[in-house]
């Protein structure tokens, strides 16, 4: 599918659905739990259906129609898969039921699409061998597809967490429910190196703590998990998702536009609220309201961001620099390379296309701002790529296309509806 984009002014209220991180740890708790979860106005999405199957594949009943997903949970004791678990895209599904893996007493094959069979699970891989699995890549590269084996007995682990807060969060949601041997109730200490996504970390233990579970936190990044512990059912409502409002909010700021959000809670644990501040030192205007953020864009101007807690903002972040009067560094985001592509090198790659000003560093961008000017651009089937790249078409002169825009289903199925609904001028043709 490709994307026409046309320069727009965009006006008008947008109500962004839901996270996709929270609602995939809220299927995964829910799975594990006893009893009948409900999850309220959830995403559904490419990634969450990916999540639902996996949970399916361990044993959990879920239904999924409608506004309000139900998930009656195997009550700690996961059933093993009787075919290979496929994620699809979804490295967030993959790296956590990972974990949940490791609660099973026999073999879990997993796959994925091409993108994730390129995605590093080797850290995630050691960490499940020292607490006691049997786990490994298929073809020794440390990537998809995977086996894994438990049961998980607990111990003491490392773990470098310089690529992904993922593999933190999959070993905090699934250590509680380790068997005790050798060990009092199967307790995991967790020691992690060099962790990166911080918030999303705080996320996982913010869904512990919702559910009573005891995790102690001795340090910045090393656990103290008892195992042996139970999750119960719950009912959530899902907030709404920053990463994919900062889609919204850099098109506002681009084309000096004014748009409300709705749904979005600045108390959440997500990190990519953070946007909304960056956005704010680079000129735009922003209001919280009690039902969202206003952001109405203007004279941009250039400036330093740390995007080591938000690196999903990173393409977004690296179109509105374009824009900006000055130089922008987006800096401390070398795992950025690991997601679905290598957004460092993808962004500059189509950013100069457009007639960008971008510098490539081992951990970031350098975007010095001048006009850009449409034209024909590959957005790697990666769907924050795609999504970026549309944002940029909004400012850019003439006409830009963007190919592979069927990728935006993975975490944003109506992006293109909801952006012209607030004025975007963009023409869709489905044709490969």
């Amino acid at each position: 599918m490709e994307l026409h984009v046309h320069p727009s002014s965009l006006s008008g209220s947008v109500a962004i659905p839901g996270s996709k991180s929270h609602t995939i740890r809220a299927l995964l708790v829910g799975s594990l739990a006893e009893g009948t979860s409900r999850i309220l106005a959830p995403l559904d999405s490419d990634d969450t259906s990916a999540c639902v199957a996996a949970c399916r594949a361990f044993g959990a009943d879920i239904g999924t129609g409608g506004d309000a997903w139900t998930v009656t949970g195997v009550g700690g004791r996961p059933t093993v898969p009787d075919e290979m678990v496929d994620v699809g895209n979804s490295g967030t599904t993959l790296y956590l039921t990972m974990g949940t893996a490791g609660l099973v007493d026999g073999w879990t094959v997993f796959t994925g699409d091409r993108q994730i069979q390129s995605r590093p699970a080797e850290p995630l891989l050691d960490a499940l061998r020292q607490l006691g699995c049997q786990a490994k890549s298929k073809l020794d590269n440390g990537c998809a597809p995977l086996v894994v084996r438990g049961p998980m007995r607990g111990g003491e682990v490392g773990l470098d967490g310089s690529k992904t807060s993922q593999y933190v969060s999959s070993l905090l949601l699934n250590c509680p429910l380790a068997v005790a041997s050798g060990r009092a109730r199967g307790e995991t200490v967790l020691r992690v190196d060099n962790p990166v996504e911080v918030p999303y970390i705080e996320m996982t233990l913010g869904w512990l703590a919702d559910q009573g579970l005891e995790v102690s936190r001795e340090a910045t990044a090393q656990f103290r998990i008892p195992g042996g512990q139970r999750y119960r059912a719950f009912t959530k409502r899902i907030p709404a998702d920053f990463s994919s409002a900062t889609f919204f909010l850099c098109a506002a700021a681009v084309t000096g536009s004014e748009l409300t959000l709705l749904g979005l809670d600045m108390g959440d644990t997500q990190g990519d609220k953070a946007v909304v501040e960056m956005l704010a030192a680079m000129g735009a205007e922003t209001e919280q309201l009690p039902d969202g953020v206003r952001l109405r864009g203007g004279e941009l101007r250039g400036a330093e961001l740390d995007l080591n807690a938000t690196p999903d903002a990173l393409p977004a972040l690296a179109v509105t620099a374009c824009f900006a009067e000055g130089e922008t560094r987006l800096v401390n985001v070398a795992q950025a390379r690991l997601k679905e592509t290598d957004r460092l090198r993808v962004m500059r790659e189509e950013l100069t296309k457009l007639g960008g000003d971008v510098e490539e560093l081992p951990d970031g961008l350098v975007i010095r701002g001048r006009p850009l000017k449409g034209r024909a651009v590959h957005g790697h089937h990666d769907h924050r790529v795609v999504m970026a790249l549309a944002v940029a078409g909004l400012a850019a002169e003439g006409t830009t296309t963007v190919d592979t825009a069927e990728a935006a289903a993975v975490t944003f199925p109506n992006f293109v509806e909801l952006l012209q609904s607030v004025g975007a001028e963009i023409v869709v043709n489905q044709a490969d």
